[in-house]
């Protein structure tokens, strides 16, 4: 029977980074952008609801249009949300061992990606409202001026990110990187494709990954 954490390494290729990801690459963590980024679009169709409702019920039989087009209106939100949600499922934010990659793009998909090789300087800074949900943003500098993969927004859990990025990048071990002081053999705590939480094992001591063989 293959070996938990074997599956779990395996799984993100099987899904939609599968086709970017190159055989023997070891993936540090691999995580949609945090739930924040849609929070706006979800609370506009609430408020809209409400007000629509608010608005409907004082507006007099005369004015029908007006309501009618309230609610169309509402409708419009909800098909934003939807197609914001639906963006936010698909885009990912990878860190492998060899590269950092960003897909986005729900109709036209793009693939923004750097070498960790060519990353002269890396940092992230948090918002207020940042600190409090746990996201952060993650920008990126390399020696050459034009570059595919700038900045990531909306990163989730971003110290341990940061962390793991820059223990490859300096071929450090560092256990305490990964979520709630767990030893880097457990795991860094990360999404999968099917959107459950699950565990990307990390290894920076040059070791080779199984290949999720059976035992």
């Amino acid at each position: 029977m293959a070996r938990h954490s074997d599956s779990v390494a395996e799984r993100p290729r099987h899904g939609v980074l599968g086709r970017y990801l190159l055989d023997g690459e070891r993936i540090l963590t691999a995580v949609h952008q945090h739930w924040a980024k849609v929070a706006e679009p979800a609370a506009s169709v609430v408020a809209g609801l409400v007000l629509v409702l608010a608005l409907d019920s004082y507006l007099p039989a005369t004015l029908g249009i007006v309501a009618n087009l309230l609610w169309w209106a509402w409708f419009v939100l909800i098909a934003r949300a939807i197609w914001k949600i639906l963006e936010w499922r698909h885009d990912w934010f990878v860190a492998t061992d060899k590269r950092l990659i960003l897909t986005y793009g729900l109709i036209t998909h793009k693939v923004a990606m750097m070498p960790l090789v060519k990353v002269t300087d890396m940092s992230y800074n948090r918002s207020l409202l940042g600190r409090i949900l746990g996201y952060g943003t993650f920008v990126m500098e390399s020696a050459g001026q034009d570059q595919a993969l700038h900045s990531v927004e909306w990163v989730p859990e971003p110290d341990q990110t940061y962390r793991a990025i820059c223990a490859e990048i300096f071929g450090v071990d560092d256990e305490q990187r990964a979520p709630d002081g767990r030893h880097e053999s457990q795991g860094l705590h990360a999404p999968d494709t099917t959107g459950y939480s699950t565990a990307i094992p990390i290894r920076i001591t040059g070791q080779q990954p199984d290949d999720g063989a059976p035992d």
